[in-house]
């Protein structure tokens, strides 16, 4: 379990863990009823107690219904593999790690060391994010609402640099874009990608930090402004200059786009098309046949 991306092993250690306690708990009650019946007096008593045992367990059932619920999901959360020890979640929007499961609740490990005790019941009711699922890769983004004479080329050029000279990148998706151009802003948004969510934070922190300084000091035009302009006379719009024989530089699509331009997009929008074209006239026919 100390090593990186290790799903299958914190799977195994979970389930280990609530196996055992389940057979400790077995094994009590067992040896327990193993020694009171070696008293003749309550094996005397055995027939009245088995007699009175179904209204008991009613009653035993009934008022320990919430923990009895606890229990059986966390035995469910065991042996389903919803979650693992160790496993990086978002509950209550909070950021932390799995650090136990017990057959009544899970203690998460909150970022900032805090603890949050939840029932397991909590796991099986109600949504939440494991962002160490399948793997631990994870990928974030940095947003700035800009002016629109931010220069957007040189940004990418700036955030290649940034990205490059830095080991919390794993140099899978690092793109700038513009997502939205509304209300006297342009939003440029940042995407990187980082081997896990500890190193993802630092990674965020680090382009925003180096994207404001550059900003600030190469290009403060850039920065958010309100304009208030009069209206009055309109004057004639001047012609715009001619550029014959100027081109300007064009961006790799690779570092601006997310789903197209190169392989590594193609593949990754593929997970977003939906299953497919012959999986849809499937589900036409069977529509269709049951009208």
């Amino acid at each position: 379990v100390d090593v990186a991306d290790n799903r299958r092993a914190r799977r195994l250690r979970t389930q280990m863990i609530l196996a055992r306690r389940i057979g400790v708990a077995l094994i009590v009650v067992l040896a327990l009823g193993s020694v009171m019946l070696t008293f003749p007096a309550i094996q005397a008593l055995g027939a009245g107690l088995l007699a009175s045992a179904g209204v008991i367990s009613i009653v035993a059932g009934l008022a320990a219904q919430t923990s009895l619920v606890n229990v059986f999901a966390g035995m469910q959360i065991a042996f389903t593999d919803a979650i693992r020890v160790d496993d990086v979640v978002v509950v209550q929007k909070e950021w932390g790690r799995i650090e136990e499961i017990t057959l009544t609740y899970v203690v998460v490990h909150i970022w900032d060391d805090r603890r949050l005790i939840l029932p397991s019941t909590y796991f099986t009711t109600t949504p939440f994010e494991n962002w160490t699922r399948r793997q631990s890769e994870v990928m974030g983004t940095v947003e700035f609402d800009l002016d629109w004479r931010a220069p957007v080329e040189d940004m990418r050029a700036e955030l290649k640099t940034v990205l490059a000279g830095t080991d919390l990148w794993d140099e899978r998706v690092g793109i700038l874009q513009i997502t939205d151009a509304t209300g006297g802003f342009v939003r440029v948004r940042i995407l990187v990608s980082a081997a896990d969510s500890a190193a993802l934070f630092d990674l965020r922190c680090l382009v925003r930090e180096a994207m404001v300084t550059f900003l600030r000091q190469g290009h403060p035009e850039s920065l958010p402004h309100t304009r208030w302009e009069s209206v009055g006379a309109i004057p004639p719009a001047k012609q715009a200059p001619k550029t014959a024989g100027v081109s300007r530089p064009h961006t790799d699509p690779h570092e601006s786009q997310l789903f197209t331009g190169s392989v590594e997009a193609v593949e990754r929008s593929r997970a977003f098309t939906g299953p497919g074209e012959d999986v849809f006239e499937d589900r036409d026919k069977t529509l269709s046949s049951r009208n």
